[in-house]
């Protein structure tokens, strides 16, 4: 966070989420077929305008920037509520913005904007990010694409191709969606399946620059996930240790806890440096996006994995139940670490 307004700004969020998103209200949400609460979503929507932060304002939007969307990101990352911020009010407008395609904007984004569209980004073929599992042949698409975020309920879904992006009404025909079995209970998948469906091209732009830009900002974006659950679960450490009692004391008293708990506290705060940096580089389209983005998946994903360990382990037998939340961090933790690809070496070559 960069300003005092920015500050305000998660306070709210913060509040909101505090209220209407505790645990009953997510483990409710995330056995519905929705997978979410839909009333925490029109909340969000109406009273803070989550969907609206990232479209330019003659699309009905705020105008801000990646960095707003991504503080709430960060929050919901703390909640594990599956709303859909990162499929659709992140992936799927700025999929839209980056097309160029001024005539989709126009038809899609203001009701993105109110809450009222959701948008869901259909890109990994089955095995993953590299290649799309959707081709064009001109206007007619046709593959299937596999672990599309909030896909199963999305109104309008944009299909990254070889060639390019395009626009298909989920309600088309030859389009057959499938929820797909999760180890995270708290995020719905879905694989959807194109049967030589008529589709509209969006813009003409260079399909490698832009799904490379997409491939950015998703990564970013789960970055930002990553460290808001983080700090959640040291969070819920330090308060167990303060009321678990052990030989007469409190277990946070104990030194060799203290410095595991100091272990974790300096881990989330690099990552958080780590996620910001890679915020504001793809925010501003830095040269260093790419680079900064690399540093920040990578850390972030190993901080998540490490500190949601020492939660499991700090926590004792309680952490494994179903009842505590440490086993849902847990599985967000492995989750995220795939979720869009792995990094496996920097974007860019050095000078």
């Amino acid at each position: 966070m960069t300003s005092t307004e920015h500050v305000e700004f998660v306070s709210s969020v913060r509040a909101l989420l505090a209220k209407h998103a505790g645990r009953d209200a997510v483990r409710a949400g995330m056995d519905t077929e929705l997978g979410y609460d839909a009333q925490l979503w029109r909340l969000l929507c109406e009273q803070i305008g989550v969907a609206a932060l990232a479209i330019p304002e003659e699309y009905g939007g705020f105008g801000a920037s990646l960095v707003e969307s991504l503080l709430v990101v960060s929050e919901l990352g703390r909640t594990l509520a599956g709303v859909p911020m990162i499929g659709s009010a992140v992936l799927g407008v700025q999929a839209v913005l980056l097309s160029g395609d001024a005539d989709a904007c126009d038809r899609l984004l203001p009701e993105v904007a109110e809450g009222t569209r959701s948008i869901a980004v259909c890109w990994a073929g089955r095995g993953g990010w590299d290649t799309p599992g959707v081709h064009a042949d001109n206007e007619t698409l046709t593959g299937t694409a596999s672990y599309v975020l909030d896909g199963t309920h999305a109104d309008t879904l944009i299909v990254v191709t070889p060639s390019g992006l395009f626009e298909v009404d989920a309600a088309a025909e030859g389009v057959v969606r499938r929820a797909l079995p999760t180890m995270d209970p708290t995020r719905k998948l879905a694989e959807i399946t194109f049967a030589e469906v008529t589709a509209r091209r969006l813009g003409s732009g260079d399909p490698v620059a832009v799904t490379a830009r997409l491939r950015e900002i998703a990564w970013a974006a789960v970055a930002a996930e990553q460290i808001g659950a983080a700090e959640q679960c040291l969070d819920m450490t330090v308060e167990y240790t303060k009321s678990r009692v052990q030989f007469g004391r409190a277990i946070g008293s104990f030194q060799a806890l203290k410095h595991r708990m100091a272990d974790m506290y300096v881990l989330l705060e690099s990552a958080k440096s780590a996620s910001y940096a890679a915020t504001a580089a793809v925010a501003a389209g830095s040269p260093s996006a790419a680079e900064d983005v690399w540093a920040a998946r990578t850390h972030c994903s190993e901080t998540l994995a490490t500190i949601v360990a020492e939660t499991v382990q700090l926590h004792g037998g309680i952490a494994i139940t179903w009842e505590h939340d440490a086993h849902l961090f847990f599985k967000r933790a492995h989750a995220d670490a795939q979720l869009f690809g792995t990094p496996r070496r920097p974007l860019t070559q050095p000078v």
